[in-house]
């Protein structure tokens, strides 16, 4: 089974909500729609489901173009934002429900409900109704009623944003133990990166209505595409300066910094594309710099903001004058707001994009 998506389009009048994705989903494989609120993560979902229909643009399930087919006939199993319990039933009869319809005989229904029940840890709880259950009960509920079918793919919609932060964290690895023994093409909306880098097999990243990068976890991490994934993949952001090309040697190149200082970096053989003068954004993680006693070639002088304990680290804002940076480093490293410090640029961990926001260099 795959989910394949063909320049599919929406648009609510004069808005495009999702403008001509193209997006394959292989049998098995977890994928997470990652990006802003209003990106078009879910208005995407809804139209594989078919709970929305395309304004252009078709919709494969298992090699079946589904593109008209109403929500009923697309045999796709949806876990949404909202539980969408029956308050009414009990848990077992809310796993129960979606197999009434499929005309299975009781013990079938019976078996599926204590096979899931088992899976989930809901044994306890198969004869309260929801108003009795807490919201990571709830949330277990609503996933069990998904998987429980056997559809031609699973969807969920922002499984985990009504949970606090330690119910997140338990149901991320909870899920994730499903997933991998599911044998259907799984499509995960969430804007939490947190989410999408541990559950998912690939994530694609979405900003007005397009895909910017379909990858890895790992490469959409350590290899985005643009300035866009740059900045909003990882916690806290990468840092990001504009600054202008001065010289280069096929080895390492000389950058000015907006705000008057100068850097010296290793690059990609690349930057032999660019001319002195042209204008560049350089963007490094903030675990990969470091702070040095000394003035460095490839550092820049910064001035201690704000220092956030984080127990086993400390996040540190600095300054340059023009730009506000963010460095990690250990706890026992000594700081104090207002002091001048040095900050280095770890060897081959600097990102380079040109003025298209396209990456130019990649570590």
């Amino acid at each position: 089974m795959t989910i394949e998506l063909k320049k599919l389009t929406k648009r609510f009048g004069a808005l495009t909500a999702v403008d001509s994705v193209d997006l394959t989903v292989g049998d098995g494989e977890v994928l997470c729609l990652l990006g802003p609120s209003g990106c078009g993560k879910t208005t995407t979902l809804r139209m594989v489901a078919g709970l929305e229909l395309a304004s252009e643009g078709e919709v494969y399930l298992g090699g079946k173009n589904v593109s008209d087919r109403a929500a009923r006939d697309r045999n796709v199993a949806m876990s949404f934002q909202f539980y969408a319990l029956y308050p009414s039933l009990t848990v077992a009869e809310n796993l129960a429900f979606p197999l009434y319809g499929e005309g299975l005989s009781k013990t079938e229904i019976e078996v599926r409900v204590a096979r899931i029940s088992d899976t989930l840890q809901l044994g306890g709880i198969l004869n309260r109704t929801p108003g009795q259950l807490a919201e990571g009960e709830k949330q277990r509920v609503a996933v069990g009623r998904s998987i429980i079918r056997d559809p031609t793919c699973f969807l969920f919609d922002e499984p985990l944003s009504r949970l606090d932060v330690q119910l997140r964290e338990e149901m991320r690895g909870e899920i994730k133990l499903v997933l991998q023994d599911l044998s259907r093409p799984t499509v995960i909306v969430t804007h939490d990166q947190l989410e999408a880098l541990t559950m998912a097999d690939r994530i694609a990243v979405m900003r007005d209505g397009r895909i910017e990068q379909v990858d890895t976890p790992h490469n959409v991490f350590q290899r985005p595409k643009n300035l866009f994934v740059a900045g909003f993949i990882g916690t806290p952001q990468m840092n990001l300066l504009t600054a202008t090309l001065t010289a280069s040697n096929g080895a390492n190149a000389e950058f000015a910094i907006s705000g008057g200082q100068t850097i010296m970096i290793d690059v990609d053989p690349r930057i032999s594309e660019l001319s002195p003068g042209t204008d560049v954004t350089l963007g490094v993680r903030p675990r990969n710099l470091e702070i040095s006693n000394e003035p460095t070639p490839d550092g820049i002088s910064t001035t201690i903001d704000i220092v956030e304990p984080m127990g086993a680290e400390t996040l540190v804002h600095l300054s340059d004058g023009q730009h506000v940076l963010r460095l990690v480093t250990d706890w026992r490293v000594p700081l104090n707001e207002g002091d001048k410090v040095h900050t280095r640029f770890l060897p081959g961990t600097t990102h380079i994009f040109t003025a298209d926001e396209q990456v130019l260099r990649t570590p």
